[in-house]
């Protein structure tokens, strides 16, 4: 038995001067980083998960609802989609990309990046980025599967979006499944009502 952390979408437009900033983003990918520097002999593998969006179609939108539809953000091979700099990636074993090409907010949507292949912020303005996706490429549950986990921990941003559903997937694919709240921020100013709808599914919510 085996125990994973996924770090969800610590990334640089979810940060305070992105695109689509969660307030307190960069607080939680320093605590983050403070948490793994203290706990990481505590997970046998540790993940990050990041929005890789290349034509989302109507996720994005000039007019967003904020429910649906977004501003555009993460767009694959920009700065925007880099994991924060705050966050160490020194203990990050593998990371998962999610949304090339649809809306997607679980990780468990997300697929393997090639071990080469780190992502960085040199994408000149008006380059487009064409992507064919594996139809082979490891999804998270099956890596996870292929390592034996049965217990993951999930951490990240947003609270109210990308964290819970990695949570709720995690749960309904047979996890043992927390979530720990001060490593998360959200949207929403009161994360309760999240927590509480975890808490219902079968999630662990650690709270301070």
């Amino acid at each position: 038995m085996s125990k994973a952390l996924i770090i969800v979408d610590v990334q640089n437009d979810f940060c305070e001067g992105g695109s689509l900033a969660v307030n307190g983003g960069a607080a939680v990918a320093a605590a983050i980083s403070e948490y793994l520097d203290a706990n990481q002999q505590q997970y046998d593998h540790i993940v990050a998960t990041q929005d890789w969006h290349i034509e989302p179609g109507d996720h994005f939108s000039e007019t967003p609802d904020m429910v649906d539809s977004w501003p555009p953000h993460c767009r694959a091979r920009t700065k925007g989609a880099e994991i924060h700099e705050d966050l160490d990636p020194e203990f990050i074993q593998a990371y998962f990309r999610k949304g090339q090409y649809t809306a997607a907010y679980s990780g468990f949507e997300g697929v393997l990046a090639p071990e080469d292949d780190v992502p960085s912020g040199d994408l000149k303005a008006g380059q487009a980025v064409t992507e064919v996706l594996d139809e082979d490429a490891i999804g998270l549950d099956d890596w996870l599967q292929s390592h034996d986990v049965e217990d993951v921990v999930v951490v990240g941003l947003a609270t109210d979006y990308c964290v819970r559903a990695t949570a709720l997937d995690a749960v309904q694919a047979g996890y043992n499944t927390t979530v720990i709240a001060e490593l998360t921020a959200g949207i929403a100013e009161d994360p309760e009502e999240v927590f509480e709808e975890l808490e219902a599914a079968g999630v662990e919510v650690e709270r301070p």
